[in-house]
């Protein structure tokens, strides 16, 4: 039975990409492991990429990631086994969910599994792929000119 927090499916290849793109991820980069990690690293903005396991019991455990990957704009997939989700980053403990802070050499992978799933997720969710940010020069307002002092005035 497919659960609610379930927001699309992924194909068997797109999912042994995901598995690829978190072992390389785990080796050159850096990743958070567990439902809590997860969500502290969406909500301070450091994840790029962000794995939920498809079997999670209860459901409310990782229930809210994907609505705050949509808020954030942080592109998320799923996996069905949160068995075979803990053993792709090493682990030899089940896993819920990874988000993956620093891509290192995932970053090709990363962005293979995101235009895969660009595809199957509903127009609205779809995450934005990420634009190059241009720094902009903050503009100082003008000084306001100096007033003439009441005092030299009272003094006459």
């Amino acid at each position: 039975m497919a659960k609610t927090y379930v927001k699309f499916e992924v194909s068997n290849e797109v999912v042994a990409k995901t598995y690829e793109a978190l072992q390389l991820a785990k080796q050159s980069g850096s990743i958070k492991k567990g439902a809590n990690e997860v969500t502290k690293s969406v909500e301070r903005g450091l994840a790029t990429f962000v794995v939920i396991a498809g079997d999670v019991e209860p459901e409310e455990v990782v229930m809210h990631i994907p609505m705050l990957c949509e808020q954030r704009k942080i592109a998320y997939t799923f996996v069905p086994s949160k068995q075979e989700l803990g053993k792709s980053i090493g682990l030899i403990v089940p896993c819920a969910a990874i988000a993956v802070e620093n891509q290192g050499t995932a970053t090709a992978q990363i962005k293979d599994v995101v235009g895969r799933i660009s595809g199957s997720m509903p127009k609205s969710e779809a995450p934005k792929q990420e634009q190059p940010k241009q720094e902009k020069k903050p503009q100082r307002a003008p000084k306001p000119a100096a007033a003439p002092k009441q005092e030299a005035k009272q003094q006459e």
